[in-house]
């Protein structure tokens, strides 16, 4: 249940539009709801603003289907994160108006408008159209929490013209999310010119000594330039999720 549902919950309470019964019996799944599968997190939105995310590896479609139909029957949106196209396509015979993102691999359930409630934009940046999945999956996950969000891709430092050449992107977001893979150099470059929080992603994009990514990771941590906070490897749900609270506060 999200806020704006159990406050109306409290006003009909008050009001005597409905009984103390029925209340409750709306109320006493508020926690979490059992499945033979899973046990859904339905508090979480009152806790953090915005529900429980549904990771789809390692899951069948009829596990997501069935777990997302909790969530929706409570008026909750519903995103699902690393999501392979076969089990996309099965969920959206459930819910026909579900938003795949192929790229991204994510499935976006809309029970009710998203409102932009974040403070600034968020800007994402990518290296490379290789790390276009984890960049695109930092973007969804920020604009379904309610944040605008602009992409700006392929502007990695083997060509840094291009990065400078929307210098003015960089200036104006309130927080960016650096997507990079190989050395992981442009996270460094981004928090050397803007004054603004910046959360690397390492993506596992590069040649063998990458190490699928934890060079990159290592790059990212040692960054010198103030400001830089890093997320695991190829989290892009990970950093899409911080800068929305950032953006927020």
């Amino acid at each position: 249940m999200n806020v704006k549902l159990l406050k109306k919950l409290l006003e009909n309470i008050k009001d005597g539009k409905i009984g103390l019964p029925k209340a409750l019996e709306r109320l006493k799944t508020l926690p979490f709801e059992e499945l033979e599968f899973a046990t859904v997190d339905t508090h979480r939105s009152l806790r953090h603003g915005f529900p429980e995310v549904i990771f789809g590896e390692g899951k069948t479609a009829r596990q997501i289907t069935a777990i997302a139909a909790v969530m929706t029957k409570k008026k909750e949106n519903v995103l699902i994160t690393r999501l392979a196209r076969e089990k996309a396509s099965a969920i959206k015979r459930a819910f026909s108006r579900a938003e795949h993102n192929p790229t991204a691999r994510t499935l976006f359930i809309k029970t009710r408008p998203v409102k932009i409630s974040g403070r600034g934009t968020i800007l994402v940046v990518s290296a490379g159209t290789s790390d276009s999945p984890v960049a695109e999956e930092a973007a969804v996950t920020a604009e379904s929490m309610g944040n605008k969000v602009t992409r700006l891709y392929d502007v990695g430092v083997a060509g840094i013209h291009r990065l400078l050449h929307k210098k003015e992107l960089l200036f104006s977001a309130k927080v960016i999310i650096a997507v990079a893979g190989m050395e992981g150099a442009l996270p460094s470059v981004i928090g050397g010119l803007a004054g603004k929080p910046v959360i690397a992603v390492p993506t596992s994009v590069g040649y063998g000594a990458n190490l699928g990514g934890l060079t990159t990771l290592l790059a990212m941590l040692n960054s010198c330039a103030s400001g830089v906070t890093v997320v695991n490897i190829d989290n892009g749900f990970g950093a899409g999720y911080a800068a929305s609270l950032i953006n927020r506060e």
